[in-house]
């Protein structure tokens, strides 16, 4: 068996963390540690490494490389600051409330966002191209596959307190992001939903590949806390950013 000892501090890091103006980045360190550069006309976009390489994988799987522009990723907390800034005086309270997240409330701010324009000559920082249609269109049909997800959905703006926004994607990692989509969750659903599954009790089960993946939720009561695994099973553990783990087990 293998021992994992968990920090309440962990709850502060990882692919499922939730990211909103109620749940602050606590750890900025942590992101910055993580950084690859990725990019398709210029390689300025930065991106924690895991998500740059699948978001690589899922432009060249859709042939998007000279079709979809790279607008936004890593951002730092002066970067987010600066633009909330001139967001207000350029657009002012009511419009940046919507489409601008407060600094240390913003998911650019670790590394796991992406904003994504098709690739026109001018296009707009805050609010850029992304339809439901063509080669975005075609982008979102994969995006699932591969731990991104919609972050900002229609009609989901009274939890997520951001107005819906086509072009923003978070990557929350596979089998999660498939598992939101099947089920219509944005991300702060999503992380109420997998507390109904405690670890040592139900779990969630999703069926790939003929693979079987457990998902359940850890509250951080203990400090630290101690799991054990079978030495033989995959895992993965993400903090929540709220109250607790998210752990990942392939079968």
């Amino acid at each position: 068996m293998s021992v994992v000892t968990l920090s309440k501090e962990g709850i502060h890091q990882g692919y499922q963390i939730l990211v909103n103006k109620n749940n602050a980045i606590k750890n900025h360190s942590h992101f910055t540690k993580h950084l690859l550069p990725i990019g398709l006309r210029s390689n300025e976009t930065l991106l924690e490494k895991n998500t740059a390489n699948l978001l690589g994988q899922l432009l060249d799987s859709i042939a998007a490389k000279n079709k979809i522009a790279l607008v936004s990723g890593y951002r730092s907390l002066k970067e987010q600051e600066e633009i909330y800034q001139s967001s207000l005086l350029e657009n002012g309270k009511l419009f940046t409330e919507k489409y601008v997240a407060l600094p240390n409330c913003s998911e650019h701010q670790t590394g796991l966002a992406i904003d994504l324009g098709e690739q026109v000559e001018q296009i707009d920082f805050i609010r850029p191209h992304f339809p439901y249609s063509g080669i975005a269109e075609d982008f979102r049909k994969q995006a699932a596959k591969y731990g991104f997800i919609e972050r900002y959905q229609k009609n989901k703006e009274a939890l997520t307190g951001i107005s819906h926004e086509p072009w923003h994607f978070r990557y929350v990692g596979y089998p999660h992001a498939q598992i939101m989509q099947d089920h219509h969750l944005c991300l702060e659903e999503y992380v109420t939903f997998i507390k109904d599954y405690k670890y040592g009790e139900k779990h969630y089960c999703f069926q790939a590949d003929n693979k079987k993946i457990e998902i359940c939720y850890i509250k951080a009561e203990a400090n630290p806390i101690i799991l054990q695994i079978p030495d033989e099973l995959y895992y993965q553990i993400s903090g929540n950013n709220v109250d607790g783990f998210i752990l990942t087990i392939w079968g």
